[in-house]
């Protein structure tokens, strides 16, 4: 519910009120003393959804753009014609209970991007924490860095500028993202580069065996669908007028660790996760603003002068045309990486197989197959169409004083077939078991009499347990 505050200039006061008791509206008049140029204070009542349609309306009997008309949140309204107009807006097929007005949507936008200054000391203090917490390999680091991250405001502010042709708005919020992105990156790289200097990370550390860095080297269609999740959940939540704190968090999961992860790339002088992480951060942007902006203009925002709706029409259509143009180039490399992670997959599970089968033959009955683990070439390019992994270890159990030296030819031969680029290391591990030991029978008590009894037995000194001895070798 909202409670509007409206100015009514001086002759336009008839007409007003007229068009409110044409909708139905319960309202309140005030005169206006302060000897400016409107005469009346009108207060009334609306359904959120009643919002925009009637001020639309009111535009249309004369009030001005330029009046003074203030829209605040109500808890409760005690009034039958106000039930009234609830019901009758909720039955309207053509308005949205949860659809706030274009006003709103505009004053949410602005607020949700802060000042510019704000707006990157939040963010370098974010990518910083999330560096700190990537090169600790702390999720729980990362996690609190996506927090405080201001992201939400820049991408929404352009895709609601951008809808109802506020160009200072959509220039505020591109201004804020292609900066904010650049500093990010600039104070990532900086604070990566003082903690290898100083040592705070161990000497000779590979970033890439970090799992938060890895994981965002090779982004694949899934890091696309949690982009465009991420920004129509923004949208929705802008235009319902509900909280985006739980939204920007979304939308930092998808643009904090992987700018964190550019800045590890650029200070440790590695180029490929400088690509992986620089492809997904810009996949995922493109993603956010292009679900935004067209959520927001399937919701039916649109400027409130009929004249400049075609020239928001067609410059909204543009920038959706753009952003999909970006994100179908982008999609080669994510299609590349998503086939590479499908075929490596298949791969690590026919050399499964291939191992299996081998340990399935009757000379190896007694050999189990432990852990299993394979090694694939680290540059992307150099990934063959069907990758075969260039180092497997297999590691087996035996029983002590067994021998088994064909097992690794026998394995490779299986696994490589023909070809000479694989090589396989059996790891055997020599296990022994003892024998089950049945537990020693306790005679049953069968009346109380006897508890003394029962006291007085005395636990055996000691019960065999089955155990494990492993000795690798």
């Amino acid at each position: 519910m909202r409670l509007v505050q409206v100015m009514v200039p001086a002759g336009k006061r008839e007409t007003v009120l007229g068009a409110l008791d044409d909708e139905g509206i319960d309202y309140a008049v005030t005169d206006e003393t302060s000897g400016r140029e409107y005469t009346a204070v009108v207060s009334f009542p609306l359904p959120q959804a009643a919002v925009e349609p009637v001020l639309d309306s009111l535009r249309e009997a004369g009030l001005e753009r330029e009046s003074y008309t203030v829209v605040v949140d109500a808890e409760t309204v005690l009034s039958k014609k106000f039930e009234a107009l609830e019901a009758r807006y909720e039955a309207d097929e053509d308005t949205t209970g949860d659809r706030i007005a274009r006003e709103e949507l505009a004053a949410r936008a602005q607020d949700l991007a802060p000042r510019f200054t704000t707006y990157v000391l939040m963010t370098v203090v974010s990518v910083v924490i999330a560096t700190a917490g990537i090169l600790l390999n702390s999720p729980a680091v990362v996690v609190g860095s996506m927090v405080i991250a201001p992201l939400i405001g820049p991408a929404m502010a352009t895709a609601v500028g951008s809808v109802i042709d506020d160009e200072a708005l959509f220039g505020r919020g591109l201004k804020l993202q292609v900066l904010g992105f650049a500093i990010a990156i600039a104070a990532a790289a900086l604070f990566a580069w003082f903690v290898k200097t100083v040592h705070f990370v161990p000497p000779g550390l590979d970033p890439t065996t970090i799992e938060q860095v890895s994981s965002r080297l090779t982004p694949d269609f899934l890091s696309l669908a949690v982009a465009l999740g991420a920004g129509i959940a923004g949208a929705v939540s802008l235009r319902s007028g509900v909280s985006a704190s739980l939204v920007g968090v979304m939308i930092a999961v998808a643009l904090v660790p992987p700018t964190a992860v550019i800045g590890i790339g650029i200070a440790w002088g590695l180029p490929v996760v400088v690509l992986g992480a620089s492809v997904l951060v810009a996949v995922n942007v493109l993603s956010i603003n292009l679900a935004a902006m067209s959520t927001l203009w399937y919701s039916g925002y649109r400027p409130d002068n009929w004249l400049r709706r075609d020239q928001a029409r067609t410059a909204t259509l543009f920038r959706i045309g753009v952003l999909v143009s970006a994100i179908v180039l982008l999609s080669v490399f994510l299609g590349g990486t998503t086939y590479i992670s499908y075929a490596t997959a298949i791969a690590e599970q026919d050399v499964r197989d291939d191992v299996e089968g081998v340990l399935d033959q009757d000379a190896y009955d007694r050999v189990r197959l432990v852990d299993l683990e394979t090694t694939e070439t680290d540059q992307l390019w150099e990934q063959p169409t069907d990758p075969m992994p260039e180092h497997v270890v297999v590691t087996v159990s035996i029983p002590p004083g067994a021998t088994y030296p064909g097992l690794a030819a026998d394995v490779r031969a299986a696994i490589a077939g023909e070809s000479n680029g694989v090589t396989v290391e059996v790891r055997f591990v020599e296990t022994q078991r003892a024998p089950r030991v049945a537990p020693p029978e306790v005679a049953s008590v069968p009346s109380p009499d006897h508890a003394n009894a029962i006291r007085s037995l005395e636990p055996p000194a000691h019960t065999p347990q089955l155990g494990e001895v492993a000795v690798s070798r």
